[in-house]
């Protein structure tokens, strides 16, 4: 048990933490090949309209360390995004894009239809999602507005594309306006029995509570578990027929839990190899009998991607360039040739072993499922069970005495709402509960900031807030 001078030193290094945070986020000096600072004159943004719009954007996330921006490291696709954005001058920074995403990948996951709506700097003084910000003075008499896709695809890495545009009214997000979610998850045929796996994944079409599909999220604040499933098919990518022929998993829902979509695989792997019936996903589904999680390994994170993210409304469309699309396709093309002449390679190598060898080898889902393979195979329902989980969010409303008498004071913590939630953050850290495992969150004041939406996930308890996509 911590002494009470051990709880207030939690809580300042907490704050150290978060001032790190902020300083990783503040914008950078531009400095040129020397290493000086650029003397160019600075960029004047308040000659300029503003335009929320809505960013079609895909990215090859294999070599990324997931979507969000993260303090200790650069190598995100939304720290690439942003770098993109200001040094084209589309935005004055992140903090006043008024930026939402869809979805957060994680470390390895891909996309193709990640969408993401943010006010960027306009040509116009009129039309749909234009408007002029206090202090601002647009220019009249354009008639043509910025070619967004195209500049941003000239600075970007060649693994992130912006695929398409569409203007938005100002109040659009794109997380909590999207309808749906459409996942991939490509894998070999191997040796799996594909028609059982089929029948298996129908159990998961409807609403069901999936706290044995997911890894438990406290840390972000979910305790509810209750996800719908709208459709999900298992299909054949090639017209190949042999153990090396690629299959798709195609998962629709509105909403899912973190690492559900891996999980899901996981099992629908021990139904396709024969180790478990079809009727297991009921078994899990039902968590009345069986409450308690059994420990098994997830999919990798290589083979999913985010692949649509769907709106609706009688006047969105979205806005594709037959140039820039040329210029994605060229650019992916690249790519593409150079991991299929590997696949070529490799699938030459091994009918050249397997000749030698006079035998099939069908150990292709070896590398696909994280954890070791044991030489006998234990039943799920016969595994050791994860701990209960008995978190109540409203357990962790109430606050001890001496935790109001000892605010943490910051620069920005005048509102009642941000304090009373910062000693929740404080507390909850304090509990052990769980509820804050990833540090940058318990800044508070980030709670209406672009940041907080990526890393502060108290507001999905107090605000009943489940809509955030996690793999």
């Amino acid at each position: 048990m911590l002494s009470k001078e051990e709880l207030i030193e939690r809580v300042q290094q907490l704050e150290s933490h978060v001032i790190q945070l902020r300083n990783l986020l503040k914008p950078k000096l531009t400095l040129n090949t020397h290493g000086e600072k650029n003397n160019a004159k600075v960029f004047d943004h308040k000659k300029y309209a503003k335009r929320h719009v809505l960013l079609q954007v895909a990215y090859v996330g294999w070599d990324y360390a997931g979507f969000v921006v993260q303090e200790h490291t650069e190598k995100t696709i939304e720290a690439e995004l942003f770098k993109a954005l200001e040094r084209t001058r589309l935005v004055e920074s992140r903090e006043t894009s008024n930026y939402h995403r869809c979805g957060r990948t994680d470390k390895g996951v891909s996309s193709f239809g990640q969408a993401v709506s943010l006010d960027l700097r306009s040509n116009l003084s009129e039309g749909k999602g234009v408007f002029v910000p206090d202090g601002h003075q647009a220019k009249l008499g354009n008639t043509d507005e910025i070619a967004y896709v195209g500049i941003l695809n000239k600075v970007l890495p060649p693994e992130i594309r912006v695929v398409a545009w569409a203007p938005v009214d100002k109040t659009f997000s794109a997380r909590f306006d999207c309808g749906q979610r459409t996942y991939h998850y490509y894998f070999p045929k191997a040796n799996l029995d594909i028609q059982s796996m089929r029948i298996a994944a129908q159990y998961l079409i409807g609403e069901h509570d999936f706290r044995n599909f997911c890894k438990m999220d406290v840390g972000n604040g979910v305790v509810k578990f209750h996800r719908r499933i709208i459709d999900i098919q298992i299909e054949a990518v090639d017209n190949s027929s042999d153990s090396y022929s690629m299959i798709r998993l195609k998962l629709i829902g509105k909403a899912f839990l973190w690492h559900q979509v891996r999980c899901i695989v996981a099992i629908l792997f021990l139904v396709g190899k024969g180790n478990e019936e079809p009727t297991i996903i009921q078994e899990l589904l039902d968590v009345e009998s069986n409450p308690r999680k059994p420990q098994y390994g997830m999919a990798s994170e290589v083979p999913l991607n985010l692949f649509t993210c769907t709106y609706s409304g009688e006047d969105f469309q979205w806005i594709y360039d037959v140039e820039t699309l040329q210029y994605v396709i060229s650019g992916y093309q690249t790519l593409w040739a150079d991991s299929s002449i590997k696949a070529t390679m490799l699938r030459e190598m091994l009918d050249s072993l397997e000749n030698l060898a006079g035998t099939k080898v069908e150990n292709h889902l070896k590398g696909l499922v994280h954890g070791i393979e044991p030489k006998t195979y234990l039943p799920l329902m016969k595994r050791q069970k994860c701990g209960m989980l008995n978190l109540p969010a409203e357990s962790f409303l109430t606050l001890p005495l001496w935790m109001h008498r000892h605010s943490v004071a910051t620069a920005h913590s005048n509102s009642t709402m941000k304090r009373n939630l910062r000693y929740l953050v404080a507390w909850t850290v304090i509990q052990g509960s769980g509820f804050c495992n990833h540090l940058p969150i318990a800044d508070v004041d980030m709670l209406d900031s672009p940041i907080g939406d990526a890393y502060f996930p108290i507001r999905n308890i107090l605000f009943n807030d489940s809509s955030e996509t996690a793999q």
